[in-house]
Parts: C-alpha cells; structure tokens; sequence
C-alpha cells in the first residue's frame, strides 16, 4: 500500500511504456515542451472535461473529469469520461472510462495499460467490477474497445510497479533515436540524433584505437 505522497501520475504509465527517457525527462527532471501534437491534445482533453456536471444520455450516466486514486497502485489522475452504464439487473450501475487520445491507435498496449489503471483506481475506489473501457481516437474519430482482461491487468500492475522503481532510482536513460522520436514535443530537449552522432563517433575511435 502506497502513501499520498508516493502517488505518481496515470499518466506516467504510457510515458514509461512509450519511451523510458521521455518518462524520465517528464516525471524526474520535470522537463516539459509543448508542439502541436501535444496542444491538439490538451484541447481534446480540455473540451472533454469542460463540462463537469452530471450527464445522463440514453440511460447512460456520464461524469467528466472525474478523479482517480488507487493507494494500492499509487496512481492518481483524472478520467476524461466515466460513462456509468445500469446493468439489466438495475442494481449497480457499472464504470465504463473512456480516454481520449488525438491521434491514432496504437500497435503497443501503451494507451490500452492507461486505460486499464483507471479501471483499476474505479474498481478499489467504488468497489465495483470495471470489465471494459473505450480509448476514442481523434484521427480516425472513433472508439476502440478495450476489455480488461487478465493479461492486460497484469500487464499494467507490472509497468505500475516498474513506474515506481524507475522514478525512485532518479536515473534518465540516455537518448535512443526512433521514428516516433519525431512527433514527440520533448525532442529538442532529448537530442536523440545528436547522442546518435556522438555514440557513432565514440564506437569509431574505439575500434580504430583496437586496430592492429
């Protein structure tokens, strides 16, 4: 069990799982940049939580920007949407969050292990069975179902825990160029050409100092 002054942010969990360094630059050295991609969004998110009242809609119940805790996990956050769906039975009305993300899905379970720590502060928050959620992505303007089966729960347990170790050890990974370093707001602060340029000209000057 986690103190209040142990909780990390939700959403460090997709940071970690996206880039270890960008985690770091972010949740260790409290770096941060903003570029187009981040401020769409920030706007995204902001209109999600605009309105805060209570919503109900086709016998769905919808809260916005709802808190999240879990001294469990040590996480904590907000939801962007928590739709409270009444089962057949009429007696529990069961949590559905829903995330919204700007882009587009992604191929790694990076947003879906977001997604599945929310369910998990509702579950010990309400004392309820979270079963699903939905990640709505704004490129394609659609939801992607997400069921939070055993293996995703464990999956974001895991990465909560290596959350934990990973900002408690206080080190910054050095930089690793990728593709999706490009779309990233932090680049210009996380250089990764140019460690790529120095780690090149470092594996240079060695071997040419080991040839005979």
């Amino acid at each position: 069990m986690h103190n209040e002054d142990d909780l990390l942010p939700i959403s460090a969990l997709q940071h970690l799982a996206f880039c270890p360094r960008q985690c770091a630059l972010i949740h260790i050295e409290q770096a941060w940049a903003e570029n187009v991609f981040t401020a769409e969004g920030r706007v995204m998110h902001d209109k999600a939580h605009d309105d805060d009242a209570v919503e109900t809609r086709d016998g769905v119940r919808i809260e916005r920007g709802m808190s999240l805790r879990s001294l469990a996990l040590g996480l904590i956050g907000k939801a962007d949407v928590v739709e409270f769906h009444r089962p057949a039975d009429g007696k529990v009305w069961t949590p559905f969050p829903v995330e919204y993300k700007r882009g587009k899905p992604k191929a790694d379970n990076c947003d879906r292990v977001q997604l599945c720590a929310q369910a998990l502060c509702l579950e010990e928050m309400l004392a309820v069975d979270v079963p699903a959620g939905a990640l709505f992505y704004g490129k394609t303007r659609r939801r992607e179902d997400v069921a939070f089966d055993a293996a995703l729960r464990v999956e974001t347990s895991d990465m909560t825990r290596r959350l934990h170790e990973f900002v408690r050890a206080g080190v910054t990974p050095s930089a690793v160029y990728d593709v999706k370093c490009e779309a990233c707001s932090l680049i210009a602060l996380c250089r990764p050409r140019a460690m790529e340029r120095r780690l090149s000209v470092e594996a240079y000057l060695r071997s040419s100092r080991e040839e005979p």
